[in-house]
């Protein structure tokens, strides 16, 4: 029968073995808490809703800009939320609270290509206040995996897509269609084209060699010449105009030239303005009817005399007209003409003068 001293030993030896393993314990639970600080650090809880949990799962990581902060807590339904029913509830650990804000964004995302699926919150942008125990975080906008297959689908039916126009392409020009394939496969187009070819080729050399007038536009330096006098002339003209040479520099420099210019122009609006009341007779050309009817009526009447002369009427209408009429006044002219000349050759022939006396 064991003593009273191997008895209490043994039980020494068993409460020690107890105590280490509640002491393992603890030191496990505050290993596998420490991403939200420790087992009786200050934790606070945040929410978010999302389209899909993209096989997130309870437990998994919550970051802040890559640092681990806290866990996710619970992933559930909330079909009321809809577009977004999946709620995720984190437990971050309180000292990280200060580095969040009321407008920071989370989003589900993947540790690599097929790593698992953790929630990382992004305050890059974020300058609210510190978000309060319970409030709800913006779901950012990422691509998922079913997404990027999506996309890389459609790429390739459009890559497909382009691939059959291409080929349609290749059909036409192999069976002869259009310019690239009767190129390819009618000798005689061929043919053709390389007679451009070799025409523009012969242009160029001509060109090169100083020959027609393109070539000599681009060779002789006398064209070259010409433009440089112009630019020269030009630029004379231009310090001449600075100078306040020539009328057109008086106009940019004389002040009195220009102030008659300006009272010129004041003139002329003044009499524009006269004209404009009626006054003078070109400004009751324009607005007294009567003048205007007067002046209508003589120039009818003069259209009418101009009408009978043209109609040979009346004694200039005869003579504007009538041969027989010029004929008369010719000889008519021609004989004073005589009689004057033999009036001066012999006076006394023609004139006598005779003196009575009583």
């Amino acid at each position: 029968m064991p003593s009273r001293k191997e008895i209490e030993w043994s039980q020494l030896r068993v409460g020690s073995l107890v105590l280490a393993a509640l002491a393992a314990l603890v030191g496990l639970i505050f290993l596998m808490s420490g991403s939200t600080g420790g087992l009786f650090a200050k934790k606070i809880t945040l929410r978010c809703y999302f389209k899909n949990a993209q096989g997130l799962k309870d437990g998994a990581p919550v970051t802040l800009e890559g640092v681990t902060i806290g866990n996710v807590k619970r992933i559930r339904v909330v079909a009321s939320r809809n577009p977004n029913p999946v709620e995720v509830v984190m437990e971050l650990a309180g000292e990280f609270q200060s580095g969040l804000h009321t407008d920071s964004t989370a989003v589900i995302t993947q540790a690599g290509v097929l790593g698992d699926s953790f929630v990382d919150i992004d305050s890059t942008h974020a300058s609210g206040p510190t978000p309060a125990n319970g409030t709800e975080l913006t779901a950012a906008g990422s691509p998922t995996l079913q997404d990027v297959i999506q996309s890389s689908q459609d790429s390739l039916q459009n890559l497909q897509g382009t691939v059959g126009r291409i080929n349609k392409v290749l059909d036409s020009i192999n069976s002869n269609k259009g310019t690239v394939g009767r190129l390819i496969n009618d000798p005689q187009f061929a043919d053709h084209f390389e007679a451009i070819v070799a025409n523009l080729d012969t242009m160029t050399k001509a060109m090169a060699s100083d020959k027609g007038t393109v070539g000599k536009l681009i060779n002789d330096p006398t064209l070259y010449d010409r433009f440089n006098s112009a630019a020269d002339k030009l630029d004379q003209i231009t310090t001449a105009l600075n100078d306040g040479k020539g009328t057109a520099g008086k106009l940019l420099h004389d002040d009195e030239f220009y102030n008659n210019l300006n009272a010129a122009v004041k003139s002329t609006n003044e009499m524009v303005t006269q004209v404009n009341k009626g006054n003078g007779a070109v400004g009751k050309l324009m607005h007294d009817k009567d003048f205007a009817q007067k002046l209508d009526d003589t120039v009818t009447h003069l259209e009418g005399i101009l009408k009978g002369i043209d109609a040979g009427e009346g004694s200039m209408g005869q003579l504007v007209k009538s041969r027989t009429t010029v004929d008369n006044l010719n000889k008519t002219l021609t004989s004073t003409h005589d009689l004057l000349e033999a009036i001066r050759a012999d006076p006394k022939k023609y004139f006598v003068i005779r003196l009575k006396l009583f």
